[in-house]
Formats: C-alpha cells, sequence, structure tokens
C-alpha cells in the first residue's frame, strides 16, 4: 500500500520524485523520503510525516543527483518515524532501498543477519531486503537483488540505488505492482499509473518475479532466476489532467462530479440502444460457456464487494443463476466448493488488492473460470484472469472510491443483461427497455449533483453526530452500507448499514433522538415495508434522513429530512442513490476537517494482507 517512485535522467531527481510521490501519496501517508546518487556518494532524506514535511527538510537541507528514489509509506511492521521511514540503507550507506509489501519471515532473517555482524536501525521488515542485499553484493546490483530475493518469503515492489554502480535502478517485484515509464533520455518507476502520465504513457507493467535493471535509455528484464524477458511497452490513454483536481478543493469532490461523464465512458462503445446487443470484446468467454455455468462467485473487498453486493441482485433476477458474493480474503483461506461450471467474478478499482488476487489464484487451482472488472489497465487482477472489463473511469486518486463504484455498478449491470439474453432468461424487449434506463443515468445524476447545495446544507444539521444507521432493501441495502462506508472513511463518525428488515434484531436498541437514520426508500417492490420502518425508527424518536423519488409525497410527510433523486427502475436506482450519500459524507467530513482525500489510517490499494 506503499508508493514507491524513482527517476533516472538528465535533470536533478529530487523535483521529479517529490512530484511522484505527491501523486502516490493516497497509498501511504505516515512518513516519506528520497534518496539520491551525486559525486559518487548516496544521500537520503526522509522523516515522519506528509510529503509537505519531507518538502521542508529538502528546503532546509537540499540534496542533488539525477537519479533517486523515494517512498511514501503506510506503516505495517513498525510505527511511522523518522527511522522506520523509507528509504532504507545497508551497513555501509552504500546500498539505498524503497519497498511495498511484506516480508513474511523477515524476523528468522534479521536474526541471522544480526548473527552475521549486520546492524539494524529499525523495526521495519523492510531493512532485511537491504541487509540480504548487502550480503551478496559483489560489484553487481541485479545479481545482489535476485540473490537477496531467493531468500525473502512475502510480497515485495523494490527499488534500489547503489553508490558503485552510478545511473542504474534495479527494480524488483511479486505480489506488489511496480511500472516502469519510458521517455527520451529518461525514465521513471512508479507503483502506479497517476505519478508518470505527466511525463510519458508509455509504460512497461513488471510480472511477478521479475528484476529490471533502468538505465537513462535501455531497460533490461530478467526472472528471479535469470532468464531473459522481452515486453513492449503499453500505451496508456489517460491523460494528465485527469490526475489533478481542476479546481475542485479536492480530489473526492472531483470524482463525485466526474461520474455522469465516466459511466457515459464506459457504456458508450459496448451497446447497441436499437438492438439491445452488449459488446464485451475484452472478456473472453463464449455464448455456450456462459450457458456452462451453474453458478457465480462475485470476490471483492471494501466499496468493491458493495458493488458485487448490487450484482448479486440483477444476475439472480434477470440471468436467473445462483450468485452468491464473498470477502476475497474469506474466500481464499476457505476450502470453497468451486470447479469448471463456477464463473468467478473479481471486482477492483486498482487491479492490484492483495486479498482479491489470491481468491482469485485459489478459485482457477480449482478449476474456475475468472473475470475481472477493474479501472487499470494492464493490473495484476487483469493479467491474471481469463477475461477482463474495463470501466474507463479514469485515475480515481481520492481514498474514498466514489466514481469506481458507480462505473462498475454500470459493467455489472451490461454483463447481467448479456448473460440474461445469452441464457434466454431475459426477453429482448426488456433488455431493450434495461439498456434505455442505463442510457438515462448520466443525465439524472448530473441533476441530483445539481442538488449539492442542498446535500451541504443537511450535512451543517448533522456533522457533530458520533453515531448514524443506514437502512435499504433489496439493492437498497448495498447503497446503505456503501454510504455508511463513505461517512466512516471520511469524516470518521462510526455509522452501520444494515437490511432495513434486520433493524428490529438488534441495531433498533440505538435508535434516539441524537442518531440520524438515512433510509433508502425509492420506489420499487419493498417500498411499502420501507415506509414501515421509517414509522418504526420515527416511533422511538429517530431522525430520518430519506433518500426518495422524486414527487414522492408519502416519504415526506414521514422523515425530517429528505434528499429526491429521479425516478428511475430499481435495477439502476443505485447507481443515483448512492451520489447524494457520497455528497454528504464529503461535506460532512469537510465540516468536521477532516482529510478527505487522504483519511487516516487508509491507504487507496490494499496491496498487503
Amino acid at each position: 500500500m506503499c508508493g514507491i517512485f524513482g527517476y533516472i535522467g538528465k535533470s536533478e531527481a529530487v523535483p521529479f520524485i517529490v512530484e511522484g510521490l505527491k501523486k502516490l501519496e493516497y497509498r501511504g501517508y505516515d512518513s516519506a523520503g528520497v534518496a539520491t546518487y551525486e559525486h559518487g556518494r548516496i544521500f537520503v532524506s526522509k522523516c515522519e510525516g506528509k510529503i509537505a514535511e519531507l518538502e521542508e527538510l529538502l528546503t532546509d537541507k537540499p540534496i542533488g543527483g539525477e537519479m533517486g528514489i523515494g517512498h511514501t509509506r503506510w506503516a505495517t511492521h513498525g510505527s511511522p518515524s523518522d527511522v522506520n521511514s523509507h528509504p532504507h540503507t545497508s551497513c555501509d550507506g552504500k546500498i539505498a532501498l524503497v519497498h511495498n509489501g511484506i516480508i513474511e519471515n523477515y524476523l528468522e532473517l534479521r536474526r541471522k543477519l544480526s548473527e552475521e555482524g549486520h546492524k539494524f536501525k529499525s523495526t521495519t521488515d523492510t531493512e532485511v531486503i537491504v541487509h540480504l542485499v548487502e550480503k551478496y553484493y559483489k560489484g553487481d546490483l541485479e545479481k545482489a537483488m535476485r540473490q537477496a530475493l531467493q531468500e525473502v518469503t512475502g510480497s515485495y515492489a523494490i527499488a534500489a540505488i547503489c553508490e558503485q554502480e552510478p545511473g542504474k535502478i534495479v527494480c524488483a517485484r511479486k505480489g506488489s505492482p511496480l511500472i516502469v515509464g519510458l521517455s527520451d533520455n529518461e525514465a521513471f518507476i512508479s507503483s502506479d499509473i497517476p505519478a508518470i502520465i505527466k511525463y510519458t504513457s508509455k509504460v512497461i507493467y513488471l510480472e511477478d518475479e521479475e528484476v529490471a535493471t533502468i538505465q537513462r535509455k535501455k531497460i533490461q528484464i530478467s526472472t528471479l532466476d535469470g532468464k531473459p524477458v522481452k515486453r513492449k511497452p503499453t500505451l496508456i490513454s489517460w491523460d494528465p489532467e485527469s490526475a489533478e483536481k481542476g479546481g475542485y478543493a479536492h480530489f473526492m469532490l472531483k470524482e463525485i462530479h466526474e461520474q455522469p461523464g465516466a459511466i457515459r465512458k464506459t457504456i458508450a462503445h459496448r451497446v447497441n440502444v436499437d438492438s439491445a446487443k452488449v459488446h464485451f470484446d475484452e472478456l473472453n468467454l463464449e455464448p455456450k460457456e456462459i450457458r456452462h455455468f451453474n453458478r457465480i462467485i462475485f470476490t471483492a473487498c471494501g466499496t468493491s464487494w458493495h458493488a458485487a453486493l448490487v450484482g448479486e441482485y440483477l444476475m439472480e433476477r434477470y440471468a436467473k443463476i445462483p450468485v452468491e458474493v464473498e470477502y476475497a480474503a474469506e474466500f481464499r483461506y476457505r476450502e470453497p466448493i468451486v470447479d469448471d461450471k463456477t464463473l468467478l467474478i473479481a471486482v477492483s478499482q486498482s487491479g492490484e488488492t492483495a486479498d482479491t488476487l489470491g481468491a482469485v489464484w485459489e478459485a482457477k487451482a480449482r478449476g474456475a473460470k475468472v473475470i475481472s472488472i477493474c479501472n487499470v489497465v494492464g493490473s495484476s487482477l487483469a493479467r491474471e484472469s481469463h477475461g477482463v472489463i474495463y470501466t474507463d473511469a479514469g485515475p480515481e486518486i481520492g481514498v474514498a472510491s466514489t466514481k469506481a463504484f458507480t462505473t462498475q455498478l454500470a459493467v455489472i449491470y451490461l454483463l447481467t443483461v448479456l448473460f440474461g439474453q445469452v441464457r434466454k432468461t431475459l426477453p429482448q424487449a426488456k433488455a431493450i427497455q434495461m439498456i434505455n434506463n442505463l442510457m438515462e443515468i448520466p443525465d439524472k445524476m448530473e441533476r441530483v449533483l445539481a442538488k449539492e447545495a442542498d446535500v451541504e446544507k443537511l450535512s451543517e444539521k448533522f456533522y457533530n453526530s458520533t453515531n448514524a444507521l443506514y437502512l435499504g432493501r433489496g439493492k437498497g441495502f448495498p447503497v446503505a452500507l456503501e454510504g455508511a462506508l463513505k461517512l466512516k472513511e471520511v469524516s470518521y463518525i462510526h455509522a452501520e448499514g444494515y437490511p432495513a428488515a434486520e433493524m428490529k434484531h438488534g441495531p433498533i436498541a440505538l435508535i434516539d433522538k441524537n442518531m440520524p437514520v438515512v433510509v433508502l426508500a425509492m420506489h420499487g417492490r419493498r417500498y411499502d415495508k420501507i415506509l414501515g420502518n421509517i414509522e418504526e425508527v420515527k416511533a422511538r424518536g429517530g431522525i430520518v434522513i430519506a433518500i426518495a423519488s422524486e414527487g414522492d409525497q408519502m416519504v415526506k410527510e414521514k422523515a425530517d429530512e429528505i434528499i429526491y433523486i429521479p425516478a428511475s427502475t430499481e435495477a439502476v436506482s443505485p447507481m443515483l442513490a448512492v451520489v447524494p450519500l457520497q455528497l454528504f459524507a464529503y461535506y460532512i467530513a469537510v465540516k468536521r476537517g477532516c482529510h478527505v482525500d487522504q483519511p487516516r489510517n487508509l491507504a487507496k490499494s490494499v496491496t498487503v494482507e
């Protein structure tokens, strides 16, 4: 979950590295540091805190050089501190190294290295790697890296520099992402695309157990056992401006407003409205395979898991196929009943979530077909899947996911239409209607966003709350979960999402005049039931904030506060209903003075278990 950035070229490295780390700060912001090479020496500057603290340190004590590596940390082993910050150095200070991942056998390695005379300064797992590299170094950094990693168990993305080998950065990866960006007379390394698209659109993704030696005009890739690897660069279509705030106060707010455009882009080239034809050319599934499956398992984490829950409702209703939704971390360590008639659909914004990748490996090993839904072209998840659907949301920088969620819902909705047609469970007229309903969503979403000021005003009344309850039925239940998660993530208010019917089985005991209850009350098959739940809350003195369909007067008479969204079918309503909940969480967080884009203890991409 940490961020790595490196530069080698003809310019001063530090400005590039600091700027790159700023773009990666969503991956971790407990501490930061850089190491550069200049005049035959390695210079290191690092500190606890955000990139701003590192900038101040570099202003007071600048370091130079045309080659360097940097790191922004999300702490796993060892608390945030100056000494635990990366880069870490060898005993003689001639090798500097940064790392994202977890070394599982670091205690054993640390004990062995200590017995051999190595002196440790930090309490991190990372420091064992630099000492192992030092142990094996005999004038060839790449060879030493390869030997060191033979002893390591765990996940890693690594970059290292050495005083005795100027003009060279050696990298390696296993289970954690690492990208090499290529440009004229310079090269970059990064944990993620947004940090390098300003400089180049030509990238190479390192694969697991590969080592790369990066020079200004040259890159050599080999496997961990030394076999050369040939790989053509990939062109990235994201534009540099998409990774900037564009005048918005925070990335989260910008990305909330980008949702109509992101959905348009995601669905535009995949549907023919007149014929109701859905195109997923990258899916790699034949119609006979779709008919062959007798069950679907969705697996995901966090917000993506909530999107998968909506998929369960959709697929079972319209494609008539049994569906289960699994937390990836639980699925991968169970003994799941999976065979070649099982389709696993993995959902992830980054495509680098460690538990989701683990679930995919487990399913593949048991014979399942795997397709993924993700936002990052060339990500580990995309490469590990038999087929992939990209959400075309563009870079999502805010830690709290917004546009990734709604574009995932759009893809899952279209996938449902496709499966229903192929399995002959969805009549053509209904398919056309469903696609038309989806095509209306971006315009309707813009109408929701036009009421932003009303949501901001509403947040004034509740930003001092300490608890909140979110209730929904049917497809409103996953939206309730997502709304509660957003509030927790960015405002630090305790919030829980529940199926509305479950309120009577415990949560109703919490309701009082001080706790807002957000109720998803759109028109649908369970509308009368949700009205009953509102009555139950009101009977106990609770405060009800309702998300309701435009023109609904019955809910207005019962709720204390109401946010209207355009009327829509039940199947597409989650894409609209979640938007005011995103805005509500955002404005409450702003009014509480929280770090909206970088909530405490969180990171954007969870690349460690």
